[in-house]
This record gives C-alpha cells, sequence and structure tokens, in this order.
C-alpha cells in the first residue's frame, strides 16, 4: 500500500502567525507540540495547545492555527495521504487532540523522516520513508492509547521504563524515581495494577530476549545469558527451567530439529 509525505518538518515561532483551511484540510497533517503554546481551531471548535499535545487532521477537517504575538511555539508536523493512512485512520478512533509524552524515540523517527524528505529527490528512499512513517503512525496510535490506558498512568511509565531496561541491572528505585513516586508506593501500585512484581515482569521479557537469541543467533547460553540480564548462566538456567520444564540447552536442541 502506498503512502505519500508531502511534508515533514519542525517550526518554531517568535512572532504572530496565523493559517487556516476552512474549507477542508487537503490531506492528513500530524502536529505535535514541543515548545510553549498556541491555538487551534478544529471543525469550528477552539482549542489551547501546550506542550505535549499531540494534533491529528484528516482530510476535509476545518483547521486553523494561531500563534499570538508575545508567544513562543515549536512543533513537528508531517503532511501526508495514501491507502495504508486510510486504513490505518479508519481502523480506530482518533481524537483531534490528545496529551502525550514526549518521547525521544518518537521524535527520532520524526527527524529521520525529516533527513529523508531533505535529500535531492533523485537520492530519497520512498520505500525506507514509508516505511519510517507507518512506524511513526503507530507510535503515535500507541502513545494516544496510553492516554486513556488500561493501568494508571504512573504504572505505564514504569511499564515503559522496565521494558527498555530489563536487560540490564536496573534498580527499583530508579523505576520508582522515573515514575515520580516513593519505592514503597511504586512497589504496591505496580503490583495491584500488574498483577506482578517489577522484577517478575522483568524476568517475562529477559525470557522473551533470551528464546529470541536460542531461536536466531549463535550466541552461547553463556552469552545469551549474560546479555539479557541474567548475570550468570546458572541463574539463567533455574530461572528458565522453571518457566519451561527443560533447560536452555534442550530447548535450543529442540528448535533446531
Amino acid at each position: 500500500m502506498t503512502t505519500n509525505i508531502y511534508y515533514c518538518g519542525y517550526s518554531y515561532h517568535t512572532t504572530g502567525y496565523h493559517s487556516q483551511h476552512k474549507s477542508g484540510y487537503p490531506s492528513y497533517l500530524f502536529r505535535l507540540q514541543t515548545e510553549g503554546l498556541c491555538e487551534v481551531v478544529v471543525k469550528g471548535r477552539k482549542i489551547e495547545i501546550r506542550k505535549g499535545d499531540l494534533l491529528l487532521i484528516k482530510p476535509g477537517d476545518h483547521y486553523e492555527l494561531l500563534v499570538k504575538e508575545g508567544q513562543i511555539s515549536g512543533d513537528y508536523h508531517l503532511v501526508c495521504e495514501g491507502a495504508w493512512i486510510d486504513q490505518w485512520w479508519s481502523r480506530s478512533t482518533k481524537p483531534d487532540v490528545s496529551r502525550i509524552e514526549l518521547d525521544e524515540k518518537l521524535l527520532t523517527l520524526w527527524r529521520y523522516i525529516m533527513i529523508e524528505k531533505r535529500r535531492p529527490e533523485s537520492s530519497q528512499n520512498e520505500e525506507l520513508a514509508g516505511y519510517l512513517l507507518r512506524a511513526l503512525c503507530l507510535s503515535l496510535e500507541r502513545a494516544v492509547e496510553e492516554t486513556v490506558p488500561s493501568f494508571p498512568y504512573p504504572v505505564t511509565r514504569m511499564m515503559r521504563y522496565i521494558e527498555e531496561h530489563a536487560t540490564t541491572a536496573f534498580k527499583v528505585e530508579e523505576v520508582a524515581r522515573h515514575a515520580g513516586l516513593s519505592i514503597s508506593r511504586s512497589v504496591h501500585l505496580f503490583k495491584k495494577s500488574v498483577g506482578k512484581t517489577m522484577m517478575e515482569y522483568a524476568q517475562e521479557i529477559r525470557l522473551a530476549a533470551a528464546v529470541e537469541r536460542m531461536k536466531y543467533t549463535t550466541m552461547t547460553l553463556e552469552q545469551i545469558a549474560v546479555d539479557c540480564g541474567f548475570g550468570s548462566y546458572p541463574y539463567f538456567h533455574k530461572v528458565f527451567k522453571k518457566k519451561y520444564g527443560i533447560s536452555p540447552g534442550a530447548y535450543r536442541s529442540l528448535e533446531r530439529l
């Protein structure tokens, strides 16, 4: 399925600015406020946009943007269309405005697309740009879903931190600090919401990472144990056998049959 990126960039306004599309925006527009504030009018509704607000506009939506004199406003924005975008948009409700976390991985995706679109047209890789756009859309979709999450927001932050650091020797106090909670509060809230401790959750991620390496790499089991955060092979062996009922070596042998 095709995707077309018409524009991808970053704007920083230090003076007044106004644009409007009263007859309807011609394409899909993604706009993420990263600094300052501004006002938008979407479908006749005026909304103040602050840092962390994601604006999602579909073709035909009435849209106006206003940065008042004396205000500062910075944002990433992307204009696109295509069959894949149509399908992605229609499969779930997309709020006009959502407050999301300014995740560096998400912003990096946005920057990669910007860099690709800055190349001379003859040097642009449309296939790469298309896949980067899909990754951005899916990342934005997850970020929006987490504004009304299944878990309390601090728990979601703890889960994301653990997922990112599971294969390293992180500490519970680091997770608590990331969520802005005391250690005792974070431990209680995580167990109550997720049904397992932080370390049990990390262990599941480590085991999944180990299984992946056992299937698709030639790394030794000792290397896998260290690489996935178990520290030593004996401990990895103990945890793996408890989970799967067989040793890591036996599991790998069965996978290779």
